[in-house]
């Protein structure tokens, strides 16, 4: 300590422009603050003390005290205070040292802070212990340390959640650690052992603590743990279980299996097992068929055939000539046999030719005179049997066309037809619906053969009246109603649909034509000459519905198109019909495995066709476009695309439809988003079901690009004005599962918002419906639109509150309010007047109640347009406070 300079003086705290004054000027102040001794060396008088050390921020962790410790240069005296007093010089360690290098004096004070001083003040204020220097120049003050308690509370805010996730998901563990001072550092264990997400960098720690696995990985399973630490205590969560399944999937398909016939048709197959991958942890198993199976025809054994002798030969100088033959009408194939017999043949000659023969005998001459005679016989028998053929044939219609493909219905009998030069047209129904039985026959020529067939029991339409018909472009002149009820009528086709809106026919010749479906891009095309000559054919065309489809999809496999019938099965025709119809794919075949199906005899479904490897000697041959495929095809039947995702690159084209409830006379309100195939037959049928629900169509079709994600598509509706409509929905968005979807057979998928108007005056709606597929690569887009309400002119009978505009209380008070006579005129008279109802002033004050009256007037005028809040506005004028009743809800009226 240096020597005191002069007397003790007394100071107070606080003033340390006094303070400094004193030891400037030699003197020491004593007293229960401190004490400041000065010398006055003459090598720095000149300057400023600056700080080597500064204190810095400490915590006390439990009962243990902390040091603070400043050191200045050069300095005369240095001591700390603490939240703005002086600490006792009692209290202050100080050493005196000299900088070798400057040869300055260097001093260092340190103190200890206790937890009973910091507690104290704890709660109303941090505390805080600063330094302070001297020098003969002037003082320096260092910065500010805090001193605060340690601690770190035991539960957690908020701890992880165990959860199941499919493989490759995203999984979020929240956690959010206890309070503490200093706040406590975070880490995360997987089965104890500590999460570097540096190593591993699947794993990411977001700044508020959450852990994030970016893909979930079967190697994630485990108890994940969160560790909280300060230099306190350290806490750990509860464990959370993360279990990470895997759905199963299908491996590829087998090669196809030898056909099961040696010879002709058969079956063969193909499977796949559900391994790729094998469901795990409880993941889904695969939806599909592991076996497939599809009809053969494996080429049969062809034996040789020889073929026709060749001419004789020129006789030779041996008296031979000879012939020969071939082994190829026709040549052995595939394992058949060789002919046999000879090849070659030889004669020896007869005739003068043969240079040593002699002249003909007399034997010779009598052989030739046989032959003759011979031939003559021969000749005059096969003209006999010809003249008894004919006769025998007279008895029989000529021109009855040939049944030979007619494998079911009736047998020819032997009764001569009445007018063989009248024409009836015996048709064959229309295979409508999908039953396993089918019908195959011909239809026979213009020429009467009624009397020649039984139509009792035969599946054949009745014949046309009067046994003709006529044309008009190519459609028959009955009703179609009409020719579906004969349809029906028969016993074989009981079960056939009244569906007269979806069913187009008519009867053509070999002019060819055209039938259509309205509104369904479906068309049949009959070519010029497709009919044979002299045929007349009753051809239909129809468009499955979707309670009577029974395709069997498996896998990936989606429907692509409508299911179209066309027919009768079994006709003849000279060349192939164009069927036209939609699909739903995105046309690009390096995405799709794409199948033409048909539907056999026996009902069941077979694969004809794959898109991209027609053959032209096939009967069938498709020319896929951007939305439409063209089929050529030498048979009728029942067709449609079936497409198999190669991968997940592959999208069908979905519309999507908005509907809502044409009228709203209440407070709730629906708004329908129907998901479909985008093919024009599909939206026909939807469009005709929500006419019969008194729907309308509140915007234009958007189409969607759903892809093979086997991810759902998920709707949700926003920007809803708040104070007028709330969506009664619990969840805050739909969704519909990818199978519905892909799976296709339910070829329409809808979803309804339930809304409610918070008043029956409000007649508009303005929000945005969103849709996207979740997780997915698939389109997502946002729809905006308003719609006005209209309210119901048409319900025939309301029985209730929802027959009137004002509310049954109000309209209590209202009454009782302007009913008695005021002498400034603010009753049922002003009423009436701001009404514009002046002119039957008398009338209402006839009656018991006026203001009733005008009230019943204004609800007859204003029933689906009115206003109630003008109504109050109109209370207001007259002064009346009546007009906050108008400002009740619903409910509590």
């Amino acid at each position: 300590m240096p020597s005191l300079l002069g007397p003790f003086v007394r100071c107070r705290l606080g003033a340390p422009l006094l303070v400094l004054w004193l030891v400037l000027a030699g003197f020491t102040c004593t007293g229960s603050e401190h004490t400041a001794t000065a010398t006055l060396p003459a090598a720095f008088s000149d300057l400023l003390p600056h700080f080597l050390v500064e204190p810095e921020d400490e915590y006390i962790v439990k009962n243990k005290p902390v040091t603070l410790t400043c050191r200045s240069t050069p300095a005369t005296q240095i001591y700390f205070k603490c939240n703005g007093e002086w600490v006792h010089q009692d209290d202050h360690l100080i050493e005196r040292t000299v900088d070798p290098a400057t040869a300055l004096p260097v001093m260092q004070v340190t103190i200890e802070i206790t937890r009973q001083q910091v507690e104290k003040i704890f709660g109303l204020d941090e505390y805080w212990c600063q330094c302070v220097a001297w020098s003969t120049t002037g003082t320096q003050k260092s910065q500010k340390a805090y001193i605060r308690i340690a601690y770190l509370r035991k539960n957690f805010e908020e701890e992880p959640q165990g959860k199941e996730v499919a493989l490759d998901q995203e999984v979020l563990l929240r956690c959010h650690p206890p309070e503490g001072v200093p706040q406590a550092e975070v880490e995360w264990q997987r089965n104890e052992d500590v999460i570097d997400p540096a190593s591993d960098p699947n794993f990411f720690i977001t700044a508020d603590h959450n852990l994030i696995i970016k893909k979930a990985r079967l190697a994630d399973t485990g108890n994940y743990t969160c560790v909280a630490k300060n230099i306190v205590a350290r806490r750990k969560s509860t464990s959370a279980t993360v279990l990470i399944y895997v759905n199963g999937g299908w491996s590829t398909w087998t090669t196809w299996s030898s056909c099961s016939a040696v010879c002709g048709r058969g079956w063969q197959k193909r499977s796949r097992s559900c391994t790729n991958p094998t469901p795990l942890n409880g993941g889904t198993s695969c939806e599909g068929q592991n076996i497939q199976k599809s009809a053969c025809v494996a080429t049969c054994p062809v034996d040789g055939g020889w073929s026709e002798w060749s001419k004789w030969s020129a006789c030779g100088a041996d008296c031979s000539m000879w012939r020969s033959r071939e082994c190829t009408q026709p040549s052995p194939g595939t394992g058949g046999k060789d002919c046999q017999g000879l090849d070659l043949q030889s004669l020896n000659c007869t005739s003068e030719q043969c240079p040593q023969s002699e002249k003909h005998t007399a034997t010779d001459v009598a052989l030739y005179v046989g032959m003759v005679a011979v031939a003559l016989c021969l000749t005059l028998l096969l003209i006999v049997v010809v003249l008894v053929y004919r006769r025998k044939k007279e008895g029989l219609d000529a021109d009855v066309a040939d049944s030979s493909i007619l494998t079911t219905g009736f047998q020819p009998m032997g009764i001569k037809p009445s007018k063989p030069e009248n024409s009836h047209l015996l048709t064959i129904q229309p295979d409508l619906t999908t039953t396993t039985t089918s019908y195959q026959g011909t239809l026979r020529s213009r020429h009467d053969t009624t009397g020649k067939f039984s139509m009792t029991n035969g599946p054949l339409l009745d014949p046309l009246p009067n046994g003709s018909h006529t044309l008009h472009n190519g459609k028959l002149n009955p009703d179609p109603a009409d020719f579906v009820s004969r349809l029906s009528t028969q016993s074989y086709f009981k079960t056939l649909p009244r569906d007269v809106a979806n069913t187009s026919y008519g009867t053509f010749n070999f002019l060819g034509g055209r039938l259509t479906i309205p509104n369904t891009g479906i068309s049949l095309l009959i070519p010029p000459e497709a009919i044979p000559r002299g045929k007349i054919y009753e051809i239909y065309l129809t468009v499955q519905r979707k309670e009577d489809l029974r395709l069997p999809l498996a896998g990936c496999q989606t429907l692509l198109s409508p299911v179209v019938s066309c027919g009768p099965p079994g006709v003849v025709l000279s060349r192939p019909v164009i069927l036209s119809m939609d699909h739903c794919s995105d046309a690009c075949l390096d995405n799709w495995a794409i199948r033409l199906k048909k539907q056999n005899y026996e009902g069941a479904w077979e694969d004809v066709l794959l898109m991209g490897e027609e053959l032209v000697s096939e009967p069938y041959y498709c020319q896929l476009e951007a939305e439409t495929c063209r089929l050529f095809s030498e048979q009728l039947g029942t067709f449609a695309l079936v497409g198999e995702s190669l991968h997940m690159g592959a999208a069908k084209r979905l519309r999507l439809v908005l509907f809502s409830d044409a009228y709203c006379s209440t407070l709730e309100y629906n708004i329908r988003v129907y998901c479909m195939d985008d093919t024009q037959d599909v939206f026909k049928e939807v469009m005709q079901m929500e006419r019969q629900l008194g729907g309308r169509l509140i915007d234009e079709p958007h189409v969607l690009l759903f892809k093979d994600s086997y991810h759902n598509l998920r709707l949700s509706i926003h920007d809803m004005p708040q104070a007028h409509w709330r969506s009664k929905l619990l969840a805050g968005y739909q969704e519909i599962p990818f199978y519905h979807i892909w799976n296709g057979s339910q070829r329409y998928l809808h979803c309804t918002f339930t809304l409610e108007r918070l008043s029956l005056s409000t007649c508009e709606l303005t929000c945005q419906l969103c849709v996207w597929q979740v997780e997915g690569e698939g389109q997502s887009f946002s729809l905006d639109f308003n719609i006005f309400l209209l309210m119901d002119n048409n319900a025939t009978a309301l029985a209730g509150p929802s027959a009137f505009q004002i509310p049954y209380l109000i309209r209590q008070k209202i009454c009782s309010s302007l009913d008695a006579p005021c002498p400034n005129g603010a009753d049922w008279r002003m009423l009436a007047q701001r009404l514009k109802l002046e002119r039957h002033m008398s009338f209402f004050a006839s009656k018991a109640s006026p203001t009733s009256v005008i009230l019943d007037l204004w609800e007859a005028q204003h029933f689906h347009s009115g206003n109630i809040n003008q109504l109050a506005t109109v209370m207001a004028d007259i002064g009346k406070q009546e007009a906050m009743i108008f400002l009740v809800s619903d409910g509590e009226c």
